[in-house]
């Protein structure tokens, strides 16, 4: 949907289902969007629509059952739902066509029985073909389902060696250009210390998460200093004044101070506790940070403070956000982009500012009419509307697909529904103009 160089993030068909007794349940199912760098992407919807557990998969920490994750162009998240599935359709259309072959072939040798001899090699021969064309594509599909299975698994392998390597030209370049021992000594001390650092880390911890209740993600156990520090020492670093420092730096670039280092999580109210998993994110130095409703369990007072720090640490470290909520007032405040999720599936996306002006998926619609406003005589006029799907879409003829309406603008939505759309966006918008206009005159 995006093949802009600046995309960090693609989601590409993503599905994540769980077995339910003898059923499966998709909480995500097929959903594609990307992330541009220095963009926050809003992911909204009502609780069980399937965006925490996006999020979750992004990081993984559930498998994948199909579709992909590209994060900086090397595919981190691969699922095998797909490609399983392409060897199963293709098993049944090979099964067709032979029933197919049988009942022509059977037809012709009852029509002309003296040319049984060429009708059975005519036949046979169209059979060997088919069944060799389905072996052939049956063998592609395994050979993707093989790679899906090392870059889920391996892929951090393939980083760690490219990073090594990369380190070694660096410090082998800057060893010749060294004129002293002492430099040299020195230069050979530093490669180590990055070369240890390298081999520890991976692809996914430029992927870090803020988790939605704060005491529930902090252990009781550890110290607020150790509970920050831990991925890094994770990492290898094992200086304990670097690390000391570089705790007290992030806490304070969260608005607490260093005294708070040797507390106990369950000593801090909420906002601090979210405060810190913040801090835990952030120390790693991350490229992207998947916020799982972060402000959900928090006070209304605190959850705009815990907002503008996080605006604020965009700006200053340059930070990439998948932001995951159901409040589509804060979503609209915080987020560039905003992609509504319903059952699993994504329905609707475009920007912040075009899903306010022009929401058109149905279920979009239900969940703007449902934000409440500070203004007494608009609560009593507001009608809420109520999404059904069975009433609203009608996909016996033709199943919809994401498509876009206008530019940047995608809808989950058939063809028939396309249309409707577009001429939706071309009478809201003659509505504003006329609007406009006469208020013009007014002023006039």
């Amino acid at each position: 949907m995006d093949n802009d160089k600046n995309v960090l993030l693609k989601v590409d068909n993503l599905s994540q289902y769980f077995k339910l007794g003898n059923t499966k349940l998709k909480a995500v199912d097929h959903v594609s969007f990307s992330i541009k760098k220095g963009e926050v992407f809003g992911l909204v919807g009502e609780s069980g629509c399937g965006k925490t557990t996006t999020g979750r998969t992004i990081i993984k920490l559930y498998n994948a059952t199909g579709g992909s994750v590209y994060f900086e162009n090397t595919r981190i998240v691969a699922g095998a739902l797909d490609y399983k599935e392409n060897i199963k359709n293709k098993r049944k259309e090979l099964d067709n066509k032979l029933k197919e072959l049988k009942k022509d072939k059977e037809d012709e040798l009852a029509k002309d029985s003296n040319n049984a001899t060429s009708i059975n090699e005519k036949y046979d021969k169209l059979i060997a073909e088919l069944k060799e064309e389905a072996k052939v594509y049956i063998q592609e599909q395994n050979k993707e389902i093989k790679k899906a299975k090392f870059d889920q698994k391996k892929c951090d392998k393939v980083f760690i060696k490219n990073n090594v390597l990369a380190l070694k030209n660096k410090y082998q370049s800057l060893l010749e250009k060294a004129k002293t021992e002492e430099e040299k000594e020195n230069l050979n001390k530093e490669y180590r210390k990055e070369l240890k650092k390298a081999r520890h880390e991976k692809l996914i911890t430029k992927i870090q998460m803020i988790f939605q209740d704060p005491i529930a993600s902090l252990d009781p156990r550890m110290t607020v200093k150790d509970i920050i520090a831990e991925g890094l020492v994770i990492q290898g670093v094992k200086d304990k004044k670097y690390l000391e420092e570089k705790v007290y730096e992030v806490l304070e670039l969260v608005g607490l101070v260093r005294e708070h280092a040797d507390r106990y999580p369950h000593e801090f109210s909420g906002g601090q506790r979210q405060r810190i998993g913040i801090a835990r994110a952030i120390i790693m130095n991350p490229e992207l940070i998947i916020a799982d409703e972060p402000v959900s369990a928090l006070d209304v007072s605190i959850q705009a403070q815990v907002l503008n720090l996080l605006n604020d640490l965009r700006n200053k470290l340059g930070l990439t956000i998948l932001f995951v909520a159901h409040n589509l007032s804060v979503v609209k405040y915080f987020s560039d982009r905003v992609g509504v999720m319903y059952f699993g599936q994504m329905v609707e996306l475009t920007t912040s500012d075009e899903l306010f002006k022009h929401p058109l998926h149905p279920y979009t619609k239900s969940l703007l009419s449902a934000i409440p406003l500070p203004d007494p005589e608009y609560e009593k006029q507001r009608v809420r509307f109520v999404y059904n799907p069975l009433v609203e879409h009608d996909y016996s003829e033709e199943k919809p697909k994401f498509q876009e309406v206008i530019p940047g603008h995608y809808v989950l939505c058939n063809t028939k529904e396309l249309e409707k759309y577009r001429q939706e966006i071309k009478n809201i918008d003659l509505k504003n103009n006329a609007s406009h206009n006469g208020k013009k005159k007014k002023k006039n």
